[in-house]
Parts: C-alpha cells; sequence; structure tokens
C-alpha cells in the first residue's frame, strides 16, 4: 500500500510540474499583453513608455509602473496596483494618472470578489465615477467612511478594497512625481 501511494504520489507530482512547465510561459505572456492593453486603456495616446518598479515608502511589496510620454512630455503614469483586502483576497488594478494627478481610467486586472456583488467593480456605473478625479479635491473612501466614494451596494468591503488600491496608486504616483 505504502509503495503503490508513493508511486502515484511521485507520477503525479511529475506529471503536475510537467504541465506547469508547458502551461507557465503561456500563462506570463498572457498575463503580460492584458497589462499592456490595460496601460494602453488607461492612458491617453503616448509615443513612448518607461517601465519601472518602485517601493512604496512603509510597504514591503514593489509596485510596478509605466510612465508614458509623447517626445519628451510625460502624459501620465499607468500603476499596476493592488489591495489584499478584497472580500475574496487580492484586487488588481491598472490606474491611469495624468501628470496633474488627475485619474484617468481604471481597468480592472484581478477580481476574485463574489459574483454578482464585488464583481460589479467593473461595472461603467462604479468605476466611472473616479475618472477625470484628483485627491485634492475628490476623496477616495466610500461615503460610510466619510469619503466621496458611492460603494457597491452589499459589497463595501469590495469597494473599500478598490478605493485602497486607489491610494497605493496616487502614493506610487506620488513618490514618482517628487523624485523627478
Amino acid at each position: 500500500m505504502i509503495l503503490s501511494t508513493a508511486l502515484i504520489a511521485g507520477i503525479s507530482g511529475l506529471a503536475l510540474g510537467f504541465v506547469y512547465n508547458i502551461t507557465e510561459p503561456k500563462i506570463s505572456a498572457a498575463k503580460k499583453a492584458k497589462e499592456e492593453l490595460a496601460i494602453k486603456n488607461v492612458l491617453p495616446d503616448f509615443e513612448r513608455k518607461e517601465d519601472g518598479k518602485i517601493l512604496i515608502e512603509g510597504e514591503k511589496d514593489s509596485i510596478s509602473y509605466s510612465a508614458a510620454f509623447n517626445g519628451d512630455q510625460l502624459v501620465g503614469i499607468a500603476v499596476n496596483t493592488y489591495s489584499m483586502n478584497g472580500f475574496s483576497g487580492e484586487i488588481g488594478l491598472m490606474v491611469g494618472i495624468l501628470p496633474d494627478g488627475t485619474m484617468n481610467k481604471v481597468s480592472v486586472l484581478l477580481c476574485n470578489e463574489t459574483p454578482g456583488l464585488g464583481t460589479k467593480m467593473t461595472d461603467p456605473g462604479f468605476y466611472t465615477q473616479f475618472e477625470s478625479k484628483n485627491p485634492a479635491s475628490f476623496n477616495f473612501k466610500v461615503k460610510k467612511d466619510g469619503g466621496d466614494v458611492d460603494a457597491i451596494t452589499s459589497a463595501t468591503i469590495s469597494s473599500r478594497a478598490y478605493c485602497d488600491a486607489l491610494d497605493r496608486a496616487f502614493r506610487v504616483f506620488n513618490q514618482i512625481v517628487s523624485t523627478k
């Protein structure tokens, strides 16, 4: 019994490793393509971009970003941000921020929230409320927390996580702008 169980486990492990090695490059390429499309969707038209990573002050994870240019003029920064505070864990966003600190657009990259509730963060009725808003005049917190954001009905945790990810994006933006 022990030998047959060990043999089955070994064969299963080898098969799993083999499948992973075959599919991982394709999954990585698809993820990269999704991120590139999101960058194009959240920023105005641009000629070239410079990619980078930055460690946010007080946090342990680095955040990737793309600064987009027309000639030498910055047209915006796309920040690949996240929050671990979603109802079902991590949410991922690509946030486009214009040089004056105004949010251009947001694209959801990762959402494992409750279908029909938290997944409404991908609906235009929710995410368009952030477009053309600047943290100087718009409080990126849900109204229950004293902010200006209309939360998704019955999905306040998901809405807070979305706002947390946006806050992280603006902190990255401010850090990048202050160093240039």
